[in-house]
């Protein structure tokens, strides 16, 4: 496995010892001197943010550990609060979790399941993280929510989107907050049929890995259920930088519509090399060549630029928005970083406010205490409206946006306008849906 480069950060003291103030960790064995892994015995908590700072997804990562550190910032009662001022559950403090300062440590997972996994592994063991939380891919998501189930500590998941999280890999000690492909499909298709029509032709170029994957399956069913044909649908490998050779097919055919199922520097890529190949000056079954990219993040459309212009997608929160914990968020952020957040950076930080606040609530840091109080918690002010975790298999839903790329945007950071909030009734499903099925959530494992 790859060696990861850990950094300790937050309010460690000057000459503090790796690992003090907590129990010693025994991964994957019960401790005989702590109820649960890792149990705090010191006046301090360790958190782990495993994020991408290598690789097509850093962009993503670093920003979410610009968030985390603001997390942890109004965690301990720095700043202005942000959004602890309007969440809805009013448990914490600004004085650490349960009187505990929070610090934390963080690693690279550079896009990859093995060094994500070697990452996560050192944070629990070395330095005693009782919550692992971060990434910007669903592999590293599902493999490092497999090894924190073993462990015994919650896994507050960061950029997943793939159905296979929350479905057939979802874990008792794993939490979303992040919508999934399926949410994509349901809030898009419908915008999408009524401004292109329903008599389209499409052809899918998909990410090779779980989200990719799920998020072909939920897109082409949700177009087709509403007259669309699927043409072809290609995997294209993550490590891919140039996708020339996988657009020349595209216009061999009959296609009048391309989905780029990818994320990050891919989707970059990929729609940079769509638009030099002329696709969206084209002309197809008389109607004009459409490109769609079912998941959009800020980071994205700036680093596509003017390509992005008029494209549809969907986002699982963006900075415009006007509820006043969305507008908290932004004004925190902004003050300390100079720029407004990716939804990235909200994901996360919430992630690490709802992580305390359970823990606050259930009056304990076991990992189980905590599942419990997450599971069928409804809240509010964290952005996006009304939100449930759902118990079933920990999925959050709420509303899911519908985005575009501005014509005329006013900055680099003003890039995507939302063009229709869709209610999480829309996006809802069973827990028995089929995308979903295979999994068993079991047991909370406290280690």
């Amino acid at each position: 496995m790859s060696k990861t480069n850990m950094t300790r950060r937050g309010v460690l003291k000057t000459g503090a010892v790796a690992g003090a103030g907590v129990a010693l960790p025994t991964i994957f064995t019960a401790s005989s001197a702590a109820a649960y892994m890792n149990e705090p015995t010191g006046g301090s908590v360790t958190l782990g943010f495993n994020v991408p700072q290598t690789g097509p997804y850093a962009d993503e990562g670093a920003d979410e550990l610009r968030a985390y550190e603001l997390a942890v910032e109004h965690l301990n009662g720095g700043g202005d609060g942000g959004m602890m001022n309007t969440f809805s559950s009013k448990a914490l403090k600004g004085n650490g979790i349960l009187g505990k300062k929070v610090e934390y440590v963080s690693g690279d997972t550079q896009t990859k399941s093995d060094a994500a996994r070697a990452s996560a592994k050192s944070m629990i063991e070395k330095d005693g993280a009782i919550m692992i939380t971060g990434g910007s891919s669903s592999g590293v998501a599902i493999a490092v929510q497999g090894l924190c189930q073993e462990a015994g500590v919650i896994f507050m998941a960061g950029l997943t989107h793939s159905n296979d999280t929350t479905g057939k890999d979802k874990k008792a000690n794993g939490f979303r907050h992040f919508f999934n492909a399926y949410m994509s499909g349901a809030a898009l298709a419908p915008v999408l049929a009524a401004r292109y029509g329903k008599d389209r032709k499409a052809y899918h170029l998909t990410a090779d890995y779980t989200w990719g994957w799920t998020q072909e399956e939920s897109i082409k069913a949700a177009t087709e259920a509403l007259g669309w044909t699927t043409v072809n649908t290609v995997k294209t490998p993550l490590s891919q930088t140039d996708f020339s050779s996988y657009i020349t097919p595209v216009l061999q055919t009959d296609a009048d519509v391309l989905i780029l199922n990818h994320y990050g520097g891919n989707m970059v890529n990929s729609l940079t090399n769509a638009v030099q190949f002329g696709l969206r000056e084209k002309q197809v079954n008389g109607k004009n060549f459409e490109i769609v990219v079912p998941l959009f993040s800020r980071l994205m459309a700036r680093g596509a630029g003017e390509n992005i212009k008029g494209i549809l997608g969907s986002t699982n929160w963006h900075w415009s928005l006007q509820d006043e914990g969305s507008k908290a968020f932004v004004k925190s952020f902004g003050t300390k970083y100079g720029f407004p957040p990716s939804q990235a950076a909200h994901t996360v930080y919430c992630q690490t406010l709802l992580y305390a606040d359970a823990a606050e609530r259930a009056g304990t840091f076991n990992p189980c205490g905590i599942g419990e109080a997450l599971e069928g918690f409804e809240f509010d002010g964290l952005g996006n409206g009304k939100t449930l975790y759902r118990a079933d298999d920990h999925q959050c839903f709420k509303d899911v946006l519908v985005v575009k790329g501005k014509e005329n945007p006013t900055s680099e950071f003003d890039i995507l306008e939302v063009v229709e909030v869709t209610p999480v009734e829309q996006v809802t499903y069973a827990p028995d849906h089929p995308m979903f099925a295979g999994g068993n959530l079991g047991t909370c494992n406290p280690g």
